[in-house]
């Protein structure tokens, strides 16, 4: 049999070499299909034809033309009329020629809406789109993708027969269509899908293909175009972009690090093994980042919270060149962006403070009030504090009034943070008339911004004695939401619990103390002037936001509060708190009490019950040591 089979291919090759010059256009592909398909049919019919009869008989796919004089006037023409007038100019057009034509016709109307819809009404354009639609089988794949997008472009009426036709002629081929073509269409024509039901099933179908195929991605610019372009469509299909990233990353340049991390910012997908490797690449390759690169991806670090202290560095010091050649809005949008990533730079921020006062005219309130948000989330005070305190104050004093209303609190809240409120700011927004509609609101955005008023109203309260009002009323203040609500975190629990065992009855002390300021205190204790404890119930408590029992405290007697301090309330490798949270214990304190502070990184030092307890009672004694100091 293999003797047999041999002798067979020794004569077709005999005869294909004398055949080569017949049949050169045909193509060597076609040379081979067919003598494969004789090699095949030789083995199973001893009676089998000769090669030419073969060649004859096998239908080969029609060729792509060669170029012709009206391929040049088609990527020459200047101007529509040029285009329409090769369809009655005695040119012979072959099946792609309509399809180029009208491509080229969306090329130069793509900016010109008015131009598009005179084109829609000229009788030579519905010849041209009926001719595409009478040809569409033949048009080679690369020009029919392309052909959709133009239809797209043109804006031809989803009920156009001509664009359903292409449309189902795409559906049709999109087994047979490489990825290449795949790709154009999710990033060209996925936005124009999403508009009619005949389109949507269309864009499922693409979106299913490219998720099957996803393998076949094999450089970086796809990837990235892909995210961009279709991961938002379909959930399943960006996880398998991710793993695709992290298998080309180390391709990738800066603009492609930039774009991932944009589109993971815009999706709010916070891929973990991404970012890491994204970060990882960032530190140790020497890119070049310009200012706009460098601004996104402080903008997508800060948007998904994902922190990396050499990342961090490495922008606010790449940034710090660019400050004197930024505009307002850029200086306000990089103060955002790493206010978001609780990163304190002094000298990044130092500089956004001389940049805004250098140019302290031309600077808008929006960008300021930006900038003072920015500032009062860190904490942050600059060393030019009068001069850049006295330009918000000037801006505000004027046009405070007439901003949105919960920008208004935003603003006066952050100016209470800082220690740089005027009596005039809170009499604006602890006007009646503004708080009434947070009051009534039960949105968790407005209820958010009702909090913050009780901070102000505390703080007009307990640090200007000299202001007079007006204030919330006391109404209000009883029903602001307190955390009581909120899944208890580990070192909360193991707080309360030391606390129940340090204080060895419920009427000793108090857990989780809703009081009339805005704050939530972990737990209250009362301690006599020999340190012993004492009964909370039985004595005044106006801080509390329902006040119970009557009786004055004793002399020399103290209140002590216990403020948990969890990683998140701390500024990024820091041990400094935010701004929020510095405010909160500054009300503590002017309130009468002794604050004993637990930050976290304390707690978890220690091991055993015992040394909980220990610490939490020398917690204590150093609070009444300092106390009596002063």
């Amino acid at each position: 049999m293999a003797v047999r089979l041999m002798k067979q291919c020794a004569c077709l090759l005999r005869e294909a070499t004398r055949l080569v010059p017949a049949i050169a256009p045909v193509g060597r592909l076609r040379l081979a299909r067919v003598a494969c398909k004789h090699l095949t049919s030789s083995v199973s019919s001893p009676s089998s034809g000769s090669l030419t009869e073969l060649l004859g008989k096998e239908q080969v796919f029609t060729p792509y033309p060669e170029h012709q004089e009206v391929d040049g006037l088609i990527e020459k023409a200047t101007r529509p009329e040029e285009l329409l007038q090769l369809l009655g100019g005695g040119h012979r057009l072959h099946h792609n020629h309509a399809a180029l034509i009208l491509i080229r016709l969306s090329y130069l109307l793509a900016e010109k809406p008015k131009e598009k819809a005179l084109l829609l009404e000229d009788a030579r354009f519905q010849q041209l789109v009926s001719q595409v639609n009478s040809q569409i089988t033949s048009i080679w794949h690369g020009t029919l993708v392309k052909l959709l997008r133009s239809m797209y472009t043109l804006v031809l009426p989803q009920t156009s027969k001509e664009l359903q036709s292409v449309e189902q002629e795409v559906r049709w081929r999109l087994r047979r269509l490489k990825y290449k073509h795949l790709v154009y269409l999710a990033e060209s024509c996925a936005s124009f899908m999403q508009q009619q039901q005949h389109s949507q099933e269309l864009l499922a179908e693409l979106l299913i293909h490219l998720e099957r195929r996803w393998t076949e991605i094999s450089d970086s610019r796809t990837v990235v175009t892909m995210m961009m372009k279709a991961g938002h469509h379909s959930e399943s299909l960006m996880n398998r972009l991710e793993d695709k990233c992290l298998e080309l990353v180390e391709q990738f340049g800066p603009d492609e690090l930039r774009k991932v991390l944009v589109t993971l910012a815009a999706q709010s997908r916070r891929s973990v093994p991404l970012l890491r490797a994204i970060s990882y690449h960032l530190v140790q390759k020497p890119f070049l980042l310009t200012k706009g690169v460098l601004l996104d991806l402080a903008y997508a670090y800060g948007k998904l919270n994902f922190h990396q202290t050499q990342v961090s560095q490495r922008l606010a010091a790449d940034l710090l060149p660019f400050i004197p050649s930024m505009t307002f809005s850029e200086v306000a949008r990089c103060a955002k962006s790493f206010a978001f990533l609780k990163w304190l730079n002094l000298p990044l921020f130092e500089a956004f403070t001389q940049h805004l006062l250098s140019r302290a005219q031309d600077v808008s309130l929006s960008h300021l009030s930006s900038i003072l948000l920015a500032f009062a989330r860190l904490n942050f005070h600059p060393e030019q504090e009068d001069q850049f305190f006295t330009l918000v104050h000037e801006k505000l004093d004027s046009m405070l009034g007439s901003l949105e209303p919960a920008l208004q609190v935003d603003l006066v809240w952050a100016l209470c943070v800082l220690q740089q409120v005027r009596e005039s700011e809170l009499q604006t927004v602890l006007n009646p008339g503004l708080h009434k509609q947070f009051l009534e609101s039960k949105s968790p955005k407005e209820q958010s911004t009702f909090q913050k008023l009780v901070h102000i109203n505390t703080t007009a309260l307990l640090e200007h004695p000299e202001y007079k009002g007006p204030f919330l009323p006391a109404s209000a203040v009883a029903l602001s939401p307190s955390s009581s609500t909120k899944k208890m975190t580990p070192l909360q629990k193991e707080l309360q619990e030391t606390l129940k065992t340090l204080l060895g009855g419920t009427d000793q002390g108090s857990l989780d103390v809703v009081t009339q300021y805005g704050w939530v205190l972990d737990a209250e204790v009362l301690l006599d002037a020999d340190g012993h404890f004492l009964p909370l119930r039985d004595f005044v408590a106006p801080h509390l936001a329902q006040p119970v029992g009557n009786r004055p405290l004793p002399p020399g007697a103290k209140r002590i509060a216990f403020l948990r301090w969890e990683f998140p309330n701390f500024n990024s490798r820091s041990k400094d708190l935010l701004g929020r949270f510095v405010l909160a214990r500054r009300h503590v304190l002017a309130a009468g009490f002794l604050v004993v502070d637990v930050p976290y990184y304390e707690w978890l030092d220690l091991k055993s019950e015992w040394q909980k307890g220990a610490y939490l009672k020398d917690k204590i004694r150093k609070a009444v040591a300092e106390d009596l100091a002063k």
